[in-house]
């Protein structure tokens, strides 16, 4: 599916009083409420870097990023707005947003240490060939993470931690390694 089909999805999820599951779930629907409401503000707000918009713009061959994610995914939520914005500054960027639940599961290709963390960004060159991926989460924010479940912390701290580093960081870190990583593969 391509943005707007996602943004339909996630409508839809919202405007149904019968979504299936996971959505029949109040607290999944509760997260996807939270969720269209970060999305659209890093929609609004987001700033680009400028050397990555740069290095995005100066791609000079066709580039398919792919997308795998979820409503429901609160880090999907503050990392996914700034990916349609880069895709947007150049159109030999083709994008397609796959859901990890849903056929064709893709991200049991892409597995992180054997789980299905989502978001990923998978960018290929024009052959179909993988040129990098990305995810679940920028570093600082996976080593928080990981300090509060080795640490044993409930979910509701877990992912209170997680809001407020994302507020803080203002999708910077994630386009900081974007940027790292996309600087050896760009052409």
């Amino acid at each position: 599916m391509d943005f707007q089909q996602y943004q339909d999805y996630f409508q839809e999820i919202l405007s149904d009083p019968n979504a299936a599951a996971p959505y029949n779930n109040i607290d999944y629907l509760d997260y996807t409420k939270l969720n269209w409401t970060r999305q659209q503000r890093w929609l609004k707000t987001g700033v680009v870097d400028a050397v990555l918009a740069e290095t995005i713009a100066a791609i000079r061959n066709a580039r398919q990023w792919i997308v795998i994610t979820e409503p429901w995914c609160g880090d999907a939520a503050h990392t996914v707005p700034f990916i349609h914005k880069l895709t947007q500054l150049n159109n030999l960027i083709s994008v397609s947003y796959q859901l990890r639940d849903s056929e064709p599961f893709l991200i049991e290709q892409y597995l992180t240490n054997g789980s299905k963390a989502i978001p990923k960004l998978i960018i290929r060159d024009e052959a179909g060939n993988d040129l990098l991926t990305w995810g679940p989460r920028p570093l600082k924010c996976q080593a928080i993470y990981n300090n509060l479940t080795a640490a044993h912390a409930d979910f509701g701290t877990i992912k209170t931690e997680l809001q407020k580093w994302y507020n803080q960081d203002k999708g910077k870190s994630f386009q900081r390694e974007l940027l790292e990583v996309l600087g050896k593969v760009t052409g």
